[in-house]
């Protein structure tokens, strides 16, 4: 693992544990999102909306993982109609 993943989850930690959570719903949020940005929106949601409740949490840390999976997703669609349009374009090639 990286140092900015491992900076980024620490900081994550430390808002859930700030909030009154444990700090291993932190971890689990965490390994969940498992990206540092995913981690950095999540911490900008804890700061700013300051949730009472860990379903609260729960739901904002499923909402960010369905955002990213709905990111890639279109990404592999944008990577596949490039492909497709090149074979429409130029052929198979010999």
């Amino acid at each position: 693992m990286n140092t900015l993943w491992i900076k980024t989850k620490n900081r994550l930690v430390e808002e859930i544990e700030h909030l009154g959570f444990p700090a291993e719903l932190g971890e689990l949020v965490a390994k969940n999102l498992g990206s540092p940005q995913a981690m950095e929106r999540m911490i900008s949601y804890l700061c700013y909306v300051k949730p009472n409740s860990a379903e609260l949490i729960v739901d904002e840390m499923l909402a960010i993982c369905s955002d990213v999976e709905r990111w890639k997703n279109k990404k592999l669609s944008e990577q596949a109609n490039s492909a497709y349009n090149g074979v429409l374009n130029t052929g198979f090639g010999e």
